[in-house]
């Protein structure tokens, strides 16, 4: 509610100007039958005009639009409407008008064009503005910020200037320094400015926070930054950035946060980066920094995340003494040339909840160690040279609270301990996430697996397990993703298989617990280059691989039970018989992949009701009669078709009269030769691919 020393008597201008506001912005529950300073949000001086001061309303679920009377409340200080659903373009004269406003917070809307900041000139150059907080972020706003604005001109005691998630563009307001010293807090990331750091940062040197991230920001970083002794939080992520870290940069002994990660810097890490003592977050992912980690880092004791995969450093880990980051949940070295052992003394950060060091050329066994860590939930050391799987796994099934455990590429041609009664009743409690593919592990699907009930996805492709595909992965009732391409498996699907719970309806699916990861996981295929990002196990699709093996007999009919499915792949097996009708019934299916065996008889026109369906591959079968028309059928390349001597129409655009016999054609042959390799781990880009090893880790 409002205050006011005395009895309230609204100025009459203004408690007009309130109430066209209150006209266009819904709902506000003002009593008209009291004076406005009494209304919810109004605050008022103690003159005998009674003049609004401040409209405070954050978080009220406002909805409509900011009226232009709002620029008649020429005594308001203060006009806080954040986190609301208001849209629409701003006033066009807001900024000038209201020449006594210290605090301006419309952040969390969805205003819309571009800011009205008029451009100096005149008697207007000079003009000087009270304002101390610009919080515009996460609007939709756009247009350029230009130098000059006659109200950025004249804020000499702006302290804080906040133009976050929007769409700006044009040149970066770095310049902000030259009209405002007093400056504190600079934030523009997640924009479109361009251009490089202005050099008048340096005027600034009461600057705290630089958060300029995700935008085309380009050139060197300023060394002028680095007298900015009471900054606390560098970000300048996701932009293109060149040069080398500097030296100086610990100068900055207040620094808390420093995110340097997805640019082009260059150079090795400061030596003496353990004098930042108060630094808690150091992220220089995705760059093309060198030689080896400072000794000095573990003077950072302060640290809680160190993010450094995907650059160019060397040495040996074991050198680094973690023990003394009592602090850090979050260590993530992968994608680099580190050699040596793995580093025992990590296991003595007790706090940690996340590591990787997937993707280097680590050698050696897994420490009993680990199991010291009672908060790790996430653990990736694919793609190394770590040996005794049964160790591994025998160590690792003592962590507790371990929800992502992949270990893809390690312990080559080693064999899976395999009985069920490896595995204690209490073992791999919590574990959602199991990757170790591509290591060519011998053995039969390991029978413990049936003690994992929170398993939702598991990979065990590219190995050599043998034997059939066992029933009882039916009975996991979390189990969403499934991944056996690649081994030696014979036989037929067994009925039981097809009692997967969580794969069963879309409802059941969705009730499966779907966390965010520590750490993101990146997901590659050769299908498509790239890679998918997935920082949540709900995002991932629901899928069912095993290409690649020797499976028998027909394509069982209760695959089609399975109504969450988002891809089967079937392809390179010996299936024969019919493709069932009853497939039809996976409305959910995005792909299906049934090239490379032996399967006769017609496609299903039922088929064509797959709505989601755009990916169909039956090439090289013994299929017969005319392709299905219409929907997505007419958009599938002829590649997935061929292969088929007495397949026709269609995309095939040959006659079915007089069916034609044409040879399979080698190209789709050799395509479906190539062994896919989904890699869960460190990876670069963002396109669109399924299917899998679970490495956590691939080379750029």
């Amino acid at each position: 509610m409002g205050s006011k020393a005395k009895e309230a008597v609204c100025n009459p201008q203004d408690r007009e100007s309130l109430l066209w506001f209150s006209s266009s912005v819904s709902p506000l529950n003002w009593d008209l039958s009291i004076d406005c300073c009494s209304w919810e949000g109004i605050t008022c001086d103690d003159t005998s005009e009674s003049h609004v001061t401040a409209i405070s309303l954050p978080l009220r679920g406002l909805s409509g639009n900011l009226s232009s009377s709002v620029q008649n409340l020429h005594r308001i200080s203060h006009l806080d409407l954040s986190h609301n659903l208001l849209s629409g373009p701003l006033p066009p004269e807001l900024f000038s008008a209201l020449d006594e406003l210290m605090v301006l917070n419309l952040s969390y809307n969805s205003f819309s064009g571009e800011l009205p900041l008029e451009q100096a000139h005149g008697d207007k150059r000079n003009k000087f503005f009270p304002i101390q907080t610009v919080d515009l972020s996460s609007n939709l706003l756009q247009g350029e910020i230009l130098n000059t604005s006659s109200f950025l001109l004249g804020a000499f005691s702006l302290i804080s200037f906040n133009v976050s998630n929007n769409s700006f563009t044009g040149p970066n307001p770095s310049f902000m320094c030259m009209s405002s010293p007093q400056l504190s807090k600079l934030d523009f990331s997640y924009n479109d400015f361009a251009g490089q750091i202005s050099r008048g940062l340096g005027r600034c040197l009461n600057l705290s926070v630089i958060r300029a991230g995700f935008n085309n920001i380009s050139g060197e970083i300023p060394v002028e930054i680095y007298n900015l002794f009471e900054l606390e939080q560098l970000f300048l992520p996701a932009s293109q950035l060149t040069g080398k870290l500097d030296n100086n940069i610990t100068r900055l002994k207040k620094l808390t946060l420093l995110e340097l990660y997805f640019n082009h810097l260059e150079g090795e890490i400061p030596k003496h980066i353990g004098h930042l003592s108060s630094l808690q977050s150091l992220q220089l992912h995705v760059n093309k920094i060198t030689g080896k980690v400072p000794l000095s880092l573990a003077n950072c004791t302060k640290l809680v995340k160190l993010n450094l995969r995907i650059n160019r450093l060397i040495g040996k880990l074991t050198e680094l003494e973690f023990n003394k980051l009592q602090s850090l949940r979050i260590l993530d070295l992968g994608n680099n040339s580190f050699t040596g052992d793995v580093p025992d003394k990590v296991f003595y950060c007790r706090s940690l909840t996340a590591i990787r060091f997937a993707g280097n050329k680590l050698t050696g066994q897994i420490s009993p160690q680990v199991k010291e860590l009672e908060s790790l939930t996430f653990l990736a050391f694919s793609d190394n040279k770590l040996t005794n799987v049964t160790g591994a796994l025998s160590i690792l099934q003592g962590c507790r609270k371990l929800s992502t455990l992949i270990l893809a590429k390690n312990f080559y041609d080693e064999t899976f301990p395999s009985s069920v009664h490896f595995v204690s009743s209490d073992g791999f409690p919590k574990l959602q996430i199991f990757g170790i593919g591509g290591s060519r592990i011998k053995g039969e699907v390991p029978a413990w697996l049936i003690k994992l009930k929170s398993l939702e996805l598991m990979d065990l492709s590219q190995n050599r397990l043998v034997g059939s595909v066992p029933g009882w992965l039916g009975t996991l009732p979390k189990l969403s993703y499934i991944d056996l391409s690649y081994n030696l498996l014979t036989g037929e699907v067994p009925k039981e298989f097809f009692h997967l719970r969580a794969l069963m309806s879309q409802k059941a699916y969705e009730a499966t617990e779907k966390n965010y990861l520590q750490l993101p996981i990146f997901v590659h295929t050769n299908y498509i280059i790239g890679s998918q990002q997935y920082n949540q196990i709900y995002n991932f699709p629901s899928a069912i691989y095993m290409r690649s093996n020797s499976l028998t007999g027909s394509i069982p009919v209760e695959f089609s039970q399975l109504k969450a499915l988002h891809i089967l792949e079937l392809l390179g097996n010996n299936f024969s018989g019919r493709i069932p009708e009853e497939l039809s019934n996976l409305t959910n299916l995005e792909k299906l992949d049934l090239s490379n065996n032996n399967l006769s008889g017609r496609i299903p026109s039922s088929l064509r009701q797959l709505h989601f369906m755009s990916y169909f591959n039956v090439a090289n079968n013994s299929l017969e009669g005319p392709i299905p028309t219409g929907s997505q059928f007419d958009t599938f390349p002829k590649s997935y078709f061929e292969g088929n001597p007495l397949l026709c129409g269609g995309v095939l655009q040959t006659s079915c009269k007089v069916p034609t016999r044409e040879p399979a054609t080698s190209s789709t042959t050799e395509n479906d030769e190539l062994k896919r390799t989904l890699v869960i781990g460190i990876a670069i880009g963002y396109l669109f691919g399924f299917s899998s090893i679970l490495v956590v880790c691939a080379r750029q």
